[in-house]
């Protein structure tokens, strides 16, 4: 295990300190002059197509409602990123790389909104429900199949098998550390739970997440701004903290500038997965009437997550201090920083929540996956194998090292992300189109429904005629 660990490692180095850095912030800011900053411009309309009545439940017979697929998508993102990946990055990278991961949240929730958009744009309505995502749009987009099945098999092993060994491995360290129980009976545990729903399908995953995530990320912000309140005095000079390490001098000519901005960028796209290509997968199953709704409500989702969640974390974690060269990995670090703010009790609060925020992230993990290897190919046989090589890498997870697992992530969402980048760069202007429509109805006080004759081009989009109005305006 320790070769395979130093070869990814070595791996990972050279593409985040040459690569993603560059391409992730370059293509953020990119999307965002594009799209006239839209993020931004349009940030209370997200608000109001994610609360609306209509996105509140799926009105057809097909597909999840809008806000079901935003739950789904933040399963996913609200998870291990925000308590143990914000942990490691103070820990590796100091506090400048808390900035570096608003930084990617901030530019990066244009290239969410882009890919989400798409998704809506290309998605496919089965028998049962819609299906899409970074492989639909490859493939009926840029007209390249063998890209899309490329990112469908790098998708299905990042999230369905990697993420979810760090999901299961975070849980173990957090309750084997806490309430010192045996990571094969927490491994045990969490394959039978996970087993219970991914065999239930898509629609017991959405409804177990939109009530889980609401209700533990209402929970944790609850305590977490307990703590802040009770510690306010000491903000000013934490958020002084960030900005200094940052951009400091000292930080500079010691090394510590480069891991700030590495630790930040790598845990922060983990986190909120802005441009990864994951969230598009839950986007592409909204019965919506127009695909820039669910493209506002995806980076909805990278703005709760990074700058709401992430940043409370990290705050406790700087008023507790000592996170400095800590031998506690990730999730215990945090359990560490609320035992200091609250008490002993707070590390088991912190354990019995990363199990609910892990747990639900394994469930939107496993769909992205499910939504992938069904692209490739529609077989029970496939899918059931994919269903027990899932629960194999929750069993890994659990018993893994904690620099194994996250190294393994880095590696593989650093892939991803390149393929589906490069994909929404090429496609971008077709969002530009949609967006304009979208944004000129709104305008005119209406509720925008969208048609594929909007656009010239319109091969490749199977959804979106005009005979399919009556379903979309329901």
């Amino acid at each position: 295990m320790g070769i395979i660990e130093n070869i990814v490692g070595e791996i990972n180095d050279a593409l985040w300190s040459y690569v993603l850095i560059i391409v992730l912030i370059g293509l953020g800011l990119f999307f965002t002059i594009k799209t006239d900053f839209v993020q931004f411009r349009n940030l209370p309309e997200m608000f109001r197509v994610l609360f609306d009545k209509r996105t509140m439940s799926a009105s057809g017979k097909k597909g999840t409602s809008s806000f079901q697929a935003f739950a789904i998508s933040a399963a996913s993102r609200v998870g291990t990123g925000n308590l143990a990946g914000v942990a490691s990055a103070v820990a590796l990278g100091g506090p400048g790389a808390i900035f570096w991961m608003w930084l990617i949240a901030l530019l990066g929730a244009a290239s969410g909104f882009v890919e989400s958009t798409l998704a809506q744009v290309y998605k496919v309505p089965d028998k049962t429900q819609y299906r899409g995502g970074p492989a639909y749009y490859m493939e009926k987009g840029l007209k390249k199949r063998w890209l899309a099945v490329v990112f469908a098999i790098t998708i299905t092993f990042t999230y369905g098998l990697v993420f979810n060994s760090v999901q299961s491995n975070t849980i173990s360290l957090a309750f084997s550390g806490q309430f010192d129980i045996d990571s094969s009976v927490i491994a045990i545990i969490l394959v039978i739970l996970t087993a219970i729903v991914i065999f239930g399908g898509l629609k017991s995953i959405a409804n177990v997440t939109q009530i889980i995530v609401p209700v533990m990320a209402i929970i944790y912000i609850f305590v977490a701004v307990f703590v802040l309140i009770v510690n306010i005095t000491a903000v000013p000079d934490m958020i002084s903290l960030i900005f200094a390490n940052a951009f400091g001098l000292r930080e500079v000519a010691g090394g510590g500038f480069g891991a700030a901005i590495m630790m930040g960028i790598k845990r922060g796209l983990f986190s909120n997965e802005a441009g990864m290509g994951s969230a598009p997968n839950a986007a592409a199953t909204a019965e919506v009437s127009h695909p820039v709704k669910q493209g506002l409500i995806q980076a909805l989702g990278v703005f709760f997550d990074t700058i709401i969640i992430c940043s409370a974390t990290g705050f406790i974690i700087l008023a507790a201090g000592g996170f400095a060269g800590s031998e506690a990995d990730g999730i215990q670090l945090t359990q560490d920083a609320f035992a200091f703010h609250l008490g002993d009790w707070a590390g088991g609060f912190i354990a019995i929540a990363i199990l609910l925020f892990a747990y639900s992230s394994i469930l939107g993990n496993y769909y992205y996956g499910e939504s992938n290897i069904t692209y490739v190919k529609d077989s029970k046989i496939g899918l059931f194998i994919y269903r027990i090589a899932v629960l194999a890498m929750v069993i890994f997870g659990a018993v893994a090292t904690f620099d194994l697992v996250w190294a393994l992530a880095d590696l593989t969402m650093a892939i991803m992300a390149l393929i589906n980048l490069y994909a929404i760069t090429k496609l971008y202007k077709i969002v530009n189109i949609v967006l304009k429509d979208y944004r000129k109805q709104r305008k005119a006080g209406k509720d925008p429904v969208f048609y594929r004759d909007t656009l010239e081009n319109q091969d490749g989009i199977e959804f979106w005629g005009r005979d399919q109005t009556s379903e979309k305006e329901k």
